[in-house]
């Protein structure tokens, strides 16, 4: 069983990544559509990822991440 220090250490890490992609938009005004496609789904792989583990992890939010989660996928 992963101790509370390790599980916010990933959490921390996959939060990095989430940040890091999310600061590698393409530029509205000078991307071709099919690159902004395969960055929005890298970075909405990466959300999702992101909002798992938190509540896999962090169940006493688990309602509100689960909100948010569905929020995604309609």
């Amino acid at each position: 069983m992963r101790g509370k220090k390790d599980k916010f250490d990933a959490c921390i890490k996959m939060m990095r990544q989430l940040v890091s992609d999310i600061q590698g938009a393409p530029y509205p005004g000078n991307f071709e559509p099919e690159l902004y496609q395969i960055w929005y789904e890298h970075v909405q792989k990466a959300a999702v990822d992101c909002f798992e583990y938190l509540n896999a992890n962090f169940p006493e939010d688990k309602t509100e991440f689960n909100k948010t989660i569905d929020k995604l996928f309609k």
